[in-house]
């Protein structure tokens, strides 16, 4: 009997790394033992978690930053504890989200053009752990709603606009969670937890939807590694990628709506295995190139791109490859998600490529913003132009730091070359 191939347009979809001179060489990849991805980015940055004596630090490069990175290079330092997690706010490129063994969650604002000095001053602290925090993500609509999950098996929903828990879900697990994801309007969230149990979980309800589901309607066998998975899940495609962390390989899988369900597309593999994994969000991919996946793997001392790709011989733009996606812009402000709206991601067309516009300032008001709310004009004045003002001159101080001690650099090697010369 013949047998059928299925059609599929991923079917041929492969896995390159870039060259040597397109990865970014000699970097401490943090040791922690912690099952996290270690890596974040954004079509501006991309973020890595690496050793820090003293506390916890992470690296933030600008994405052309490649090649060797000094080891004077600026970190984000300002936490007490190492860096268990880190994200980048989906709405924002310049704003990231880290948690801590220190049990506190910290949001940072990146200068745009990347740090030139050390950052140790959040924007905002959110504290209300009583264990480390290994777990953040940002809500996928609503403007500044950010999420955590500590070791003290508690989950707690931040309005970070305001620097407050507005949401804390006690109770609902006996043991430590493994992993929390939101779903694509952020109106429910899915947790994975030590007692082997999945939880929907209606947050703002406070209340269980479903629990271990009667039956999986498929179930595929993996390998006998006991490896941690890091899947990355593509709405746009239906794409699952599954990258094993200690493995080496990234298998990728089509999810359909028939029996069987998810059907096996291919295996990356290189030799080297794999301490952590960053994946590119779909406004950053190049789209001429028929890329539709990019990760950044993470070694011992560096971090690798690795692209995939539809091969196609068109160079015409493949409407079919990259249908419209989840743009930038929030659908709603945090304070009409905590009051019951919901709002479907805003899409964006990628026909001529992702044109990054121009991000807000990102500011915490420390009491609550639903009394007044602030006008266009308004919040385009003196606040937000004064800040502006304080990070141009905090710059400018650093450079003049640098040409002054180059230049004390340049009198003494002056000053040797002339007694050689004498």
């Amino acid at each position: 009997m013949r047998r059928v191939v299925r059609q599929s347009k991923f079917r041929h979809v492969f896995g390159q790394a870039v060259k040597n001179d397109q990865c970014y060489d000699d970097i401490r990849v943090s040791r922690v033992t912690w099952d996290s991805a270690f890596c974040a980015v954004n079509p501006k940055f991309v973020a890595i978690i690496i050793e820090a004596s003293g506390g916890g630090a992470f690296l933030v490069l600008p994405l052309h930053k490649t090649g060797r990175i000094d080891k004077s290079y600026p970190t984000v330092c300002g936490h007490t504890g190492p860096v268990l997690d880190i994200e980048w706010c989906p709405h924002n490129d310049q704003v990231i989200a880290s948690g801590s063994e220190d049990c506190t969650v910290m949001v940072w604002q990146i200068p745009e053009n990347g740090l030139v000095t050390s950052m140790s001053e959040p924007v905002v602290v959110l504290e209300g752990h009583s264990k480390r925090v290994g777990i953040i993500t940002w809500h996928p609509t609503a403007r500044n709603v950010l999420l955590s999950a500590g070791c003290d098996n508690q989950i707690i929903i931040w309005n970070v606009g305001t620097g407050e828990a507005m949401i804390t879900l006690e109770d609902m697990h006996p043991d430590v969670i493994y992993n929390v994801c939101w779903n694509r309007n952020g109106s429910l969230i899915c947790t994975a937890c030590k007692d082997k149990s999945i939880r929907v979980i209606d947050p703002r309800k406070e209340t269980i939807v479903a629990q271990n589901m009667e039956e999986p309607i498929t179930v595929n066998e993996m390998d006998t590694s006991n490896g941690v998975l890091l899947p990355f899940y593509d709405p746009d495609t239906n794409v699952v990628y599954l990258c094993g962390k200690g493995d080496s390989s990234i298998r990728y899988f089509e999810i359909t709506d028939e029996a069987p369900y998810v059907h096996f597309l291919n295996t990356f593999a290189t030799k080297e295995p794999q301490r952590g994994m960053g994946y590119m969000p779909k406004r950053g991919l190049d789209v001429n190139k028929c890329e539709i996946a990019r990760f950044y793997k993470l070694h011992e001392r560096k971090c690798e791109p690795i692209v995939m790709t539809v091969p196609r011989k068109s160079d015409l733009f493949q409407d079919d490859l990259y249908p419209d996606t989840a743009g930038p812009d929030p659908a709603l402000e945090a304070e009409e998600w905590f009051e019951g709206k919901n709002g479907d991601p805003i899409l964006i067309s990628l026909k001529n490529g992702y044109v990054p516009g121009k991000n807000r300032e990102f500011k915490v008001v420390k009491k609550n913003i639903l009394d007044n709310k602030v006008t266009k004009n308004t919040e385009n004045s003196s606040p937000k132009s004064e800040a502006k003002l304080e990070e141009i001159l905090k710059e400018i101080k650093s450079l003049k730091d640098l040409v002054s001690s180059q230049e004390k650099r340049i009198i003494n090697l002056e000053e040797q070359m002339s007694k050689i010369a004498i």
